[in-house]
């Protein structure tokens, strides 16, 4: 219930919250956190030295406080995509810019478990094999979220047609690629990135797709939610404990 409540919630233009678990595995981490705080989280093997499937008992542990549990994946091929889907909520994919590629991959989760020319058939002619096997293929996909990441000039270039892809629930943008590729490294406050994220935003809304930019820093977090991002991603579990730890020894050494 978890994921189909964040799916309606972005369908009818709403915002959603949630940060990034890449450095535990540990489910008694989802206990402490308080009720109403998180839509969602995406836990990631991206940038860390876990597998994916270190992250399921949270997966579960999440499920059980109503928050939706998409997983980033290292992974940028269809049959990697299709397993996260089969366990997680959905996937969020890094580092997408090129449609036909991106058109793949949403295939791989939202239109589980077909496969090869019938699938084909689908994307290019809209040709199923049967009725009854688009209800079944719907209905059992109906609630996979499916995130591309937005990491290059060349993504954005592509968007609007990224956005049309069936499937495609939500843009993200990976700021430190993002501002790598624009030639401007983690210029998070530039004038061009904050510009292109405008850009991004306004494009995947007006596909009624929702947008959003990892950010640590909530005066960045704030602006670009006053830009007009829904898919908003604070923070990470290690910024969030160093920075809970921190505040809390100042107040307690305090002279």
């Amino acid at each position: 219930m978890s994921a189909q409540r964040l799916k309606e919630k972005l369908a009818l233009g709403g915002t959603v919250y949630g940060t990034l678990i890449q450095n535990t595995i540990s489910p008694a981490l989802v206990h402490a956190i308080p009720a109403g705080t998180l839509d969602f989280v995406i836990v990631s093997d991206e940038h860390t030295a876990f597998d994916i499937g270190d992250f399921l008992p949270m997966r579960y542990a999440f499920a059980s406080k109503g928050i939706a549990c998409l997983a980033r994946t290292h992974s940028r091929s269809p049959d990697g995509v299709a397993k996260v889907c089969d366990t997680y909520d959905g996937v969020v994919v890094p580092y997408v810019e090129d449609v036909e590629e991106c058109q793949e991959l949403a295939a791989a989760a939202v239109y589980r478990p077909l496969k090869g020319a019938a699938l084909d058939k689908v994307l290019a002619e809209g040709q199923w094999p049967t009725k009854a096997t688009r209800d079944y293929v719907e209905n059992r996909n109906k609630n996979t979220i499916f995130v591309p990441m937005i990491e290059s000039v060349q993504a954005v270039e592509n968007l609007d047609k990224i956005c049309a892809i069936p499937g495609v629930a939500a843009v993200f943008v990976g700021p430190n690629d993002m501002t790598v590729n624009m030639g401007i490294p983690d210029a998070y406050d530039h004038q061009d990135f904050i510009a292109i994220l405008q850009r991004i935003i306004d494009t995947a809304n007006a596909q009624h797709v929702a947008a959003g930019c990892w950010f640590g820093n909530v005066a960045q977090a704030t602006r670009t939610i006053e830009q007009g991002a829904r898919f908003v991603v604070f923070s990470n579990d290690g910024v969030l404990f160093r920075n809970a730890i921190s505040e809390a020894f100042a107040e307690v050494k305090r002279d």
